[in-house]
């Protein structure tokens, strides 16, 4: 009986990355080179999610900021759910909703890149973040589920909205990770080629 469940999380999950490929092919390659290109122009990317979702934007973040696969230069890249202070002051003295906004503001700049991680994009600090974003000249990429939910509402042209064909929390962050992976590698093979 147990088997039998851990036979069908395995079976779905396979069948969903499948599945997800259509959708985020050509928003991953678009996600990739609005990133390679801010990183070429001396920005950053700031990365930003709750629960599940801010470990994935700490797991970007070091990615870049130390290495993926293979040994590079450091890329620019923070997490902005790592700060203990900056968060809780920012909850205590305003509100939950503004913990990413605030630092969105404070170190973002224009040509940066936001990654806004919500699998259900309907994170109201997520929300906040890229509104932030886009007031500041900043390009986001949108890492959702269920159809993009609010967030898919509010971005722009310039933004890429990649959307996992799902509305099961579990399946959207595994494919979620995948996505990252497919960020990382794609980032690295445009600023150094083939080369190990």
């Amino acid at each position: 009986m147990l088997s039998g469940r851990i036979v069908a999380q395995f079976s779905e999950s396979a069948a969903l990355k499948e599945a997800a490929l259509a959708a985020l092919d050509v928003p991953l390659q678009d996600a990739i080179a609005a990133v390679v290109e801010s990183l070429r122009a001396g920005g950053k990317v700031l990365a930003c999610g709750n629960g599940g979702s801010a470990a994935d934007a700490q797991h970007f973040a070091a990615e870049l900021v130390n290495r993926f696969e293979r040994e590079r230069p450091p890329l620019g890249a923070v997490a902005l759910t790592t700060d203990s202070s900056t968060l809780t002051s920012i909850a205590n003295d305003y509100r939950y909703e503004l913990i990413f906004e605030k630092q969105v503001r404070a170190i973002g700049r224009k040509g940066d890149v936001l990654l806004a991680i919500s699998t259900s994009g309907d994170s109201p600090s997520v929300l906040e973040a890229v509104r932030a974003a886009q007031e500041t000249g900043i390009r986001t990429l949108a890492l959702t589920g269920r159809g993009g939910g609010k967030l898919a509402g509010i971005l722009r042209e310039s933004d890429v909205h990649l959307c996992v064909p799902h509305a099961r929390t579990a399946r959207i962050q595994e494919v979620h990770l995948l996505v990252l992976h497919c960020l990382c590698d794609g980032i690295d093979f445009l600023l150094q080629g083939e080369k190990a």
